[in-house]
């Protein structure tokens, strides 16, 4: 290791020296305007700016290579073209207006590409856009991506479901690494807050070609804030508060750069209590979560690189059977303590037409369950227990994650891109409560993958293969192997001069994680008892999947088709018998199907170009060999949205929009799942940007499930207890930044 490091840095001496620079102008190509704050930006540096009030920008200590630069602002289709240096000096660009949205890099694809030049088919929302909807919690804010729901525990607790698929066949990357939190368990959430969050990404379909097990179903890739731009400062606080739970969202952060080193931070707060329904409020389905985030960037012309940490602490909730009604915040018995260390560094080293991209991680997952019979007191669900400090966990697990990823970007020959890669994760699991849910175990993974990216005029075809390895051995003896060779090939042309097409082909795999492979008790936050299966083998799944778009300046139109064949999917089944009053549950495997899709319409018709209609349809189906249908599919459902967005003297980025989702009846449903009856949300919200002491003040005020509809989702955890999910919420939003 120390000879491959010293070879890194012999390689990156002769491109440390070379510091280019690029200046240039933005105009309006119809009237050849200049363009004011237009963002510059090149995303494989990190490095940006915005023109000045005659058009022009300037950056500089750039090294030598090709890399796109994107050039966006309101108004205008977004631009992207590469750029090579030493050679480049001035670059003069000009911008087509248009009422369509500004397009954004893509992160979680290996390329780093606007969505419109990627092969593969991404779904990116900002956290504002989720937080003008009004939305909790991070796992409420996704489900608004289309073809994303989420299987919920009330309001805190959310797991991401993508075309049917969830739990540990949906990989999460935060900070540029994977998470791992024991996210085989239903109750168990994110662990992660929105705050310092600027965008999500969503994968939808086998992405192990790119990271590995676990990504069989697909890829939920969160974008940490960037870092300000050189030489300036940037502070800002915000508060939310939600009208149903009584409760609180509150952050504040502060960030610095200068020509070389980069700082910023935020910490973040939320409380809320039990939520309402028309009829009750949901005992104990009330939480707490406090959250820090840091990183710290240096960066030169031949190399950069960035160390961030985040430390999230939940106090959750467990809800069960209804009981007394307050609006106290403090959990009852029971409840979870969860709390998560995410340690990340980022580095890129860039030689002369290549470069290395280096992440590591080093996560600490700590979760505690605490139960009524581990009261010192005897237990009471009461409220006088204020400090939990002198109660004993009955379930408490340590996990410890190191992670590494490591890719070369080769030079880029004619019309190929190429990168080569390796990751890895090295993983140990310890028990420490009375109780035992999965056994102390050490697991261990190797990758090994190379995709390339072939540019013709009109087409793009991305093509890659990858060889996985994963070891677990279980302190009580087991020892397990799995391996895995899989592909993708994926291709995008334009069939007519508005109308582009994306088909891909990939396939993925899933190794079982321990709880089925060990299982062997009382799983107390699903009230099942439940058997694993040594002898299960790897999920191994085939996807093919269709798009096609249609987008001209004031309509476009989706349409996106999947099938989904899974071999030896892995699912829990009751046999019928019980042990201490619980039912008994055995995990089994059964080849399975999933196809579904989406389509949608987004029409912004001239001359009214503030005025947005917005429509999608989603639709999955999931089934065994044998016909019967799979267990938490969510219903099909229709979205139908208003919106309004426009400037006036007094308010910037003045917005509006009133909303309706339509959940179809889930009769679709698994030997121990019921119905679940259709039902309609109407939502409606505004805001905009006031300047207020010479600094922008947002502001957001949002109504979800105005009617007060009384609802179940197919997805929720409390289903089985007949308890309904969060009835009328209004928010009120404020961040001041300056």
């Amino acid at each position: 290791m120390k000879h491959l490091f010293n070879v890194l840095l012999l390689l990156a001496i002769p491109s440390i020296y070379a510091q280019n620079s690029l200046k240039g102008s933005v105009v309006d190509k119809s009237t050849n305007e200049p363009l004011i704050f237009a963002n510059i930006y090149i995303p494989h540096l990190e490095k940006g700016t915005t023109t000045d009030f005659e058009g022009h920008f300037k950056l500089t200590n750039i090294p030598n290579g090709t890399f796109p630069i994107v050039v966006s602002i309101m108004g205008y289709e977004t631009l992207s073209q590469n750029i090579t240096f030493p050679s480049a000096e001035q670059l003069n660009l000009a911008l087509i207006p248009s009422a369509i949205e500004m397009e954004e890099i893509i992160i979680s694809t290996p390329f780093h590409k606007l969505q419109s030049e990627n092969v593969m088919k991404v779904e990116r929302k900002t956290i504002a856009n989720l937080k003008s909807k009004g939305a909790v919690t991070l796992a409420d804010g996704i489900t608004t991506i289309a073809g994303v729901e989420s299987i919920t525990t009330g309001v805190s607790i959310g797991k991401p479901v993508i075309r049917g698929l969830s739990s540990n066949r949906v990989l999460v990357y935060t900070q540029g690494v994977r998470l791992e939190n024991q996210q085989f368990g239903d109750e168990h959430g994110l662990g992660l807050s929105d705050a310092g969050i600027e965008s999500v990404e969503v994968i939808k379909g086998p992405a192990s070609l790119l990271y590995g097990s676990d990504a069989l179903g697909g890829v939920l890739y969160l974008n940490p804030e960037r870092f300000a731009q050189a030489n300036t400062n940037k502070a800002d606080a915000s508060y939310n508060y939600f009208s149903n739970t009584k409760g609180f969202n509150t952050d504040a952060g502060f960030k610095t750069s200068g020509d070389n080193f980069k700082f910023l931070f935020r910490g973040s707060l939320a409380e809320h209590s039990d939520y309402n329904t028309a009829d009750y409020r949901v005992t104990n389905s009330r939480f707490r979560e406090q959250d820090f985030k840091t990183g710290l960037g240096y960066q030169k012309s031949g190399f950069k690189t960035e160390l961030r940490y985040n430390i999230n602490n939940s106090k959750l909730g467990i809800p069960g059977e209804l009981g007394e009604q307050t609006t106290n915040k403090t959990p009852l018995l029971p409840f979870q303590e969860v709390t998560n260390h995410v340690l990340s560094s980022k580095s890129t080293v860039f030689l002369k037409n290549s470069s290395f991209d280096i992440s590591l991680g080093l996560l600490y997952n700590d979760r505690k369950e605490f139960e009524d019979h581990h009261h010192n007191n005897g237990g009471n669900n009461h409220e006088d227990h204020q400090d939990h400090e002198h109660l004993e966990a009955a379930l408490h697990m340590k996990l410890k994650t190191f992670n590494y990823d490591v890719k070369y970007n080769l030079p880029t020959l004619g019309k190929f891109e190429t990168i080569v890669g390796v990751q890895g994760m090295s993983q140990s699991n310890n028990n420490y409560g009375e109780e035992q849910l999965i056994p102390d175990a050490i697991t261990n993974d190797f990758g090994i993958l190379a995709t390339s990216h072939i540019h013709f005029e009109n087409s793009d075809i991305q093509i890659g293969a990858r060889f996985d390895h994963r070891t677990i051995d279980v302190i009580s003896g087991l020892n397990k192997e799995f391996s895995s060779f899989n592909g993708a090939l994926g291709y995008k042309t334009r069939i007519f001069e508005k109308i582009t097409s994306r088909i891909n082909f990939a396939s993925g795999y899933r190794a079982p994680n321990l709880a089925e492979l060990t299982s062997d008790g009382t799983h107390e936050g699903t009230n099942r008892y439940e058997i694993g299966n040594e002898n299960l083998e790897n999920e191994q799944n085939f996807q093919a999947d269709l798009a096609l778009e249609y987008k001209s300046e004031h309509i476009e139109v989706f349409a996106n088709a999947f099938y989904n064949k899974v071999n030896n999917y892995i699912f829990i089944s009751p046999n019928g018998e019980f042990i201490e009053n619980t039912p008994v549950y055995n995990y089994l495997q059964d080849d399975a199907n999933l196809y579904g899709g989406e389509i949608g319409l987004h029409l912004h018709p001239h001359p009214l170009d503030w005025l947005h209609l917005e429509s999608s349809f989603e639709i999955v189906t999931g089934k065994q060999k044998n016909d019967r249908y799979l267990p938490l599919i969510p219903a099909n459902s229709l979205s139908n949205t208003l919106r309004v967005e426009f400037d006036t003297k007094s308010v910037k980025n003045l917005y509006g929009f009133i909303r309706l989702n339509t959940y179809f009846k889930q009769n679709n449903v698994s030997g121990f799942e019921t119905s679940t009856d259709g039902y309609n949300l109407l939502g409606a919200g505004f805001g905009g940007s006031v300047n207020l002491f010479e600094n922008n003040l947002d502001i957001r005020i949002s109504g979800s499930n105005l009617t007060d509809k009384s609802y179940i989702n197919h997805l929720s955890r409390l289903k089985s207890d007949g308890i309904y999910n969060i009835g009328r919420n209004i928010s009120v939003g404020l961040t001041y930044t300056l």
